[in-house]
């Protein structure tokens, strides 16, 4: 019985032995993983969802939009600020940058797409306040009081007419930086 045994084992390594050698090894070129962040000596660590976001502001019928000053629906979103400390600093603020309508220094200007772009309309940001932010890349939002741990600073954002508004692609972009007081 034990023979028996023992053959069956040594039969067994044998065909496994066998079985893995029918496939060969391959290798091929896979790509290159991108790792991109910043160590931060600040309040706060900016999230990474808040980094790159993208707000959809949908829809909004040209009607609504006929004269300088009219808006669309509001449309929230929020900056969230992660491991704060508030005993490094009580107090954050947000600073943004962008290209803004000639005669309304508080309003995105809309890009510029090849055909089919909107026209007399760009995007507001409203702080936390209410407050329309201003696009300069120095003048800071409202305060917000930071707590321990995590932070959601809110924004709204709203299409804003500055005359009557003809259809098309509203899209723009606006770079933003965090203060800490």
């Amino acid at each position: 019985m034990k023979l028996k045994f023992i053959s069956m084992a040594v039969f067994s390594a044998l065909t496994l032995g066998v079985a893995t050698n029918a496939y060969a090894v391959t290798t091929v070129n896979g790509g290159t993983v991108h790792f991109k962040g910043e160590v931060v000596d600040a309040a706060c660590a900016v999230n990474t969802n808040s980094a790159n976001q993208t707000v959809l502001l949908g829809q909004v019928r040209s009607a609504k939009l006929a004269n300088d000053g009219e808006k669309s629906s509001p449309v929230g979103f929020s900056i969230e600020l992660n491991d704060c400390s508030s005993a490094t600093a009580g107090h954050a603020s947000i600073i943004f940058a962008g290209n803004v309508i000639a005669t309304h220094n508080d309003v995105l200007s809309l890009q510029n797409s090849a055909a089919g772009s909107a026209t007399n309309v760009g995007i507001q940001i409203l702080d936390h306040t209410g407050t329309a932010v201003q696009f300069d890349g120095v003048t800071a939002s409202t305060q917000f009081t930071l707590t321990d741990g995590t932070n959601k600073i809110p924004f709204q954002a709203v299409y804003y007419a500055t005359g009557k508004s003809t259809p098309g692609i509203a899209n723009a972009d606006a770079t933003f930086k965090v203060q800490y007081q």
